[in-house]
């Protein structure tokens, strides 16, 4: 076998949480290699680019920007200088089936003000969630998000056993729709707060109501959006990793991980062998093991959890500025558990889905052309199950240019469309390696579903590590940047 390198490590994936593990390895004083297989970093924070019009491809929310910050803080490097970000004075606006619409204000207080004069929920109710989200933030934060939940270690801090105390507090014993319910006197306000399910694939008819913890998050510590949009976050780490000293290979698949006597030594690439002091895989873990560690058992009740839904969407150069929108609009379903059931019961997308429309020129005009706008429209969908994609695919092109068009009044809405494109789980899955096109690996619709993902390392494999949105704590862009820290902590 070749010499393996002291201080070295090889990274699989040049997704938001590979970029992070190699950076935080190179400070660390590894000598990082990244293998990547697509053509650029990124995974599922990638853009698109047809004719006058950008596209940010995946994520559109960026919250807990100082988690970005500190990779170049750590660094000795001044955040600003790479990238910079501005907070949002409205979180989104919404429309509602009735015809209402709600423009939200960002700062939470106001936010209550301006929905109780909407919709005639009491500013209390809304203000006592808030309250009971950031309990819940404070009590798990310290512990579940930014902390292995598999080591001994982390249940002997001091901060862990206050926490342990505090348990009840976090809403875990019953659903997110069900704590919403018994808190707010109006339909709307359940349905509204109810979505927040969906930030990481799972339902509010099934999830903990643990996971209002998210809009915390986004009401109390502030939505933002990065100059020059979303993907200026792969951009900024990406040249940071390169400016340390991160070797990237693009268009280099990785076709096994190499473990010897119960230990990672290296990565089959492209038929050649590299080998590395510490292996770390940013790949979803289901084709971690089912194709780089086929030698390995596997876990199987972890990768026998249920997934979380994916997405369709829609990248639409329209022609037209239509000022009704905003940056983040979000246009609900009649039939809100009806929406859920045809998620994760009969995985189908129904006749009238909850749309996202997320629109950058708004933000950074250069993105389309003066007269005209780039909508990503965006509706949940279930993970790949035998579904006729094409058929779903035209089913539900029409009912979003049916429902936009109702509710926006825009009657030849189709005619202005420019340039189209397209995105299914299944291409989702063939772009990202992500198992059946789940944007956030398992599910999160049951209480315990934070203990049952994958740790952030193997108690069989030593000097491996596994990082990104299919492992503990979860999938979205913070969450992939705390993985990456909890893993590089196990690298001595």
């Amino acid at each position: 076998m070749e010499k393996i390198e002291q201080n070295s490590a090889i990274v699989i994936g040049a997704g938001i949480g590979g970029l992070a593990a190699a950076i935080r390895l190179q400070h660390a004083g590894k000598q990082v290699k990244v293998f990547e297989s697509s053509a650029k970093a990124g995974g599922k924070l990638t853009e698109h680019k047809t004719g006058p019009f950008r596209f940010d491809r995946g994520p559109s929310l960026f919250t807990l920007p100082h988690l970005v910050d500190e990779l170049f803080s750590l660094c000795g490097k001044n955040p600003r200088e790479y990238f910079d970000y501005k907070p949002l004075d409205v979180s989104g606006n919404y429309f509602f089936p009735d015809g209402s619409k709600f423009t939200a204000p960002a700062n939470p207080t106001k936010f209550a003000e301006e929905w109780e004069k909407a919709f005639g929920e009491s500013q209390t109710n809304i203000n006592a969630y808030f309250k009971k989200a950031k309990d819940i933030y404070e009590i798990t934060n310290g512990v579940f998000l930014e902390r292995s939940l598999h080591k001994a270690s982390t249940f002997l801090r001091w901060e862990t056993v206050k926490s342990i105390f505090r348990l009840g507090e976090i809403d875990s014993m019953r659903t997110m729709d069900k704590a919403n319910k018994n808190r707010f006197d109006k339909e709307k306000s359940v349905q509204f707060f109810n979505r927040y399910a969906t930030y990481n694939g799972s339902s509010p008819y099934l999830a903990p109501a643990t996971l209002n913890v998210i809009s915390h998050i986004e009401h109390n510590l502030g939505a933002f959006f990065p100059k020059g949009g979303m993907y200026q976050i792969t951009e900024a780490l990406f040249s940071l990793a390169k400016e340390i000293g991160v070797e990237f290979k693009f268009n280099s698949t990785v076709e096994e991980i190499i473990v010897e006597n119960g230990t990672a030594k290296g990565v089959k690439v492209d038929g050649n062998k590299a080998y590395a002091e510490w292996i770390v895989s940013n790949m979803d873990i289901v084709p971690t093991y089912k194709k780089l560690l086929t030698r390995v058992k596997a876990p199987r009740k972890i990768l026998e959890q249920p997934r979380s839904s994916s997405a369709l969407i829609f990248y639409w150069g329209m022609n037209g500025n239509y000022p009704n929108l905003d940056l983040h609009n979000i246009f609900f379903s009649k039939d809100y558990p009806g929406e859920f059931d045809a998620l994760f019961k009969t995985k189908t997308i129904t006749d009238d889905p909850t749309i996202y429309l997320f629109v950058s020129s708004k933000e950074v005009p250069t993105d389309a052309p003066s007269d005209c706008e780039n909508w990503f429209v965006m509706v949940n969908a279930p993970h790949t199950n035998g579904q006729n994609w094409d058929q779903l695919v035209r089913e539900t092109r029409k009912n979003l240019i049916k429902k936009l068009s109702a509710q926006l009044d825009i009657p030849n809405l189709e005619s202005q469309i420019l340039c189209e494109e397209y995105l299914t789980p299944e291409g989702i899955q063939t772009a990202t390696s992500s198992h059946l096109g789940a944007l956030y690996g398992n599910a999160s619709n049951d209480k315990f579903a934070a203990f049952l993902r994958h740790p952030n390392f193997s108690s069989k494999i030593k000097n491996m590590l596994f990082v990104g949105g299919s492992v503990h704590p979860g999938g979205g862009i913070p969450l992939c940047l705390l993985s990456a820290k909890i893993a590089v902590r196990e690298v001595k």
